[in-house]
């Protein structure tokens, strides 16, 4: 019983595989996960705290194996193409009461600085919603 549903009766599996977009209106792709749990993908962010022009960026992560009906705990990092900073996100995959898929995660945003005394400021945390994008039809 999680968050007063029963999620033994819920009729889909959360599934990481796909389009998604976050509270803050970025977008990412996840591609297929394989046989030890390992995925690629690709983040386009929304927000970015550098004047340089957002790219599209590599993901690479992996989840927890998964069974029927179940809501996978996963990780991922990012390294951005137009700065030099890198995030880490880990979350889980939850279906909701009206059979949503939602990912919840927290991040740490690494950003490069010049020196040490500097380090203080290098370290951002966060937290996003995504939920599943479907494409336009």
């Amino acid at each position: 019983l999680c968050c007063g549903i029963n999620t033994e009766s819920l009729p889909f599996q959360c599934v990481l595989t796909g389009k998604w977009i976050n509270d803050l209106g970025s977008t990412m792709t996840i591609g297929p996960v394989n046989g030890d749990g390992n995925f690629g993908g690709s983040y386009h962010t929304a927000v970015s705290a550098t004047s340089n022009k957002i790219q599209v960026s590599p993901l690479q992560g992996s989840q927890h194996p998964t069974k029927q009906n179940s809501q996978p705990t996963f990780g991922f990092s990012v390294k951005w193409s137009f700065s030099d900073s890198f995030t880490v996100f880990t979350g889980q995959c939850f279906v909701d009461e009206n059979g949503n898929e939602v990912l919840k995660t927290m991040w740490l945003l690494r950003s490069d600085v010049d020196k040490i005394q500097d380090d203080w400021k290098a370290t951002r945390v966060g937290i996003n919603v995504f939920t599943r994008l479907h494409s336009q039809e």
